[in-house]
């Protein structure tokens, strides 16, 4: 491995802060912390690195000076950050570093690159299987390299700076103003809690449609509500939308296309809407809906 740092110094100093999460929020199994005592990682190289005895020291001396973490925690230190001036690439320097009691390999996640004002740097998802395992209460020294299309500015800052893991929100309920006006608390609770605890989020990036429920009122309307899912960072925004509903059959009982005004799902939300098909609209006069689906026309 080439020598990452420019300084060579007895005294080296860290360039970039800390950004430390629990380790509950990027791993499916929960850990219960068996005292508060605080963890001092101890430095853990790559297999696959070649590691010159002075880069040794310095990553050694820079761990040290890393504050201790408390039980099952997850952190980046950020050491040192360089921009080729040719390429545009830019390459970060950290410790990643553990605190749980056991060893640990992570999956792919989206880290960002923040300024000394939380100012967005650079963003990018990045495969860290590629740490290999990481044992107990271990600090592994990597290089995360951004691209220029994942850079965000055109200067970086010398110091001040922070990488840190990007956790996705949690999945939450949206209601339309209209909605928070005319359902009753009850309902609401009940919406609530089938959005954010009983049903899975869905995909990173992923927009769906799930049918809530369906009925025909006294003029033979079809009124169909629908949940719209937005597992994307960005809000999503409808001026119209081509529905289709089968029945369990999965024979098409109504087709119709509904414009909104500006109808907004924000990121990482669900909002529930009514659409409403005219009686004209639908196409099969004895349906079996014990199950059923709706879904936008493509």
């Amino acid at each position: 491995m080439l020598s990452f740092f420019k300084r060579k110094s007895k005294n080296p100093q860290k360039q970039g802060l800390d950004s430390t999460i629990e380790s509950k929020d990027v791993t499916a199994k929960d850990e219960n912390a068996s005292s508060e005592e605080l963890v001092r990682p101890k430095l853990s190289f790559h297999p696959d690195w070649d590691i010159k005895e002075e880069d040794r020291y310095v990553y050694q001396f820079l761990n040290n000076d890393c504050e201790p973490l408390k039980p099952n925690q997850l952190s980046l230190s950020g050491l040192e950050l360089q921009r080729n001036e040719m390429t545009g690439v830019v390459t970060v320097n950290a410790l990643v570093r553990t605190s749980l009691n056991r060893p640990i390999k992570l999956e792919e996640m989206a880290l960002v690159l923040l300024g000394p004002e939380k100012e967005l740097l650079a963003k990018k998802h990045f495969d860290l299987s590629e740490l290999g395992e990481l044992p107990a209460a271990s600090s592994r020294p990597w290089n995360f390299v951004f691209e220029p299309s994942t850079v965000k500015v055109d200067e970086l800052p010398e110091s001040g700076w922070t990488l840190a893991f990007q956790l996705k929100p949690a999945h939450q309920l949206d209601l339309e103003e209209s909605w928070e006006q005319a359902l009753p608390e009850e309902e609401k609770e009940k919406l609530k809690d089938l959005v954010e605890k009983q049903l899975t989020p869905p995909g990173e990036g992923e927009v769906n449609f799930m049918g809530l429920q369906i009925r025909h009122d006294d003029n033979q309307n079809l009124h169909v509500s629908v949940l719209i899912r937005n597992g994307s960072e960005k809000d999503v925004t409808f001026q119209q939308i081509p529905l289709i509903v089968e029945d369990a059959s999965g024979e098409v009982i109504a087709t119709g296309g509904f414009r909104l005004d500006e109808f907004r799902v924000k990121a990482y939300t669900t909002k529930p809407w009514t659409f409403i098909f005219p009686k004209e609209l639908v196409q099969k006069e004895t349906m079996d809906l014990s199950t059923w689906k709706v879904y936008p026309k493509q």
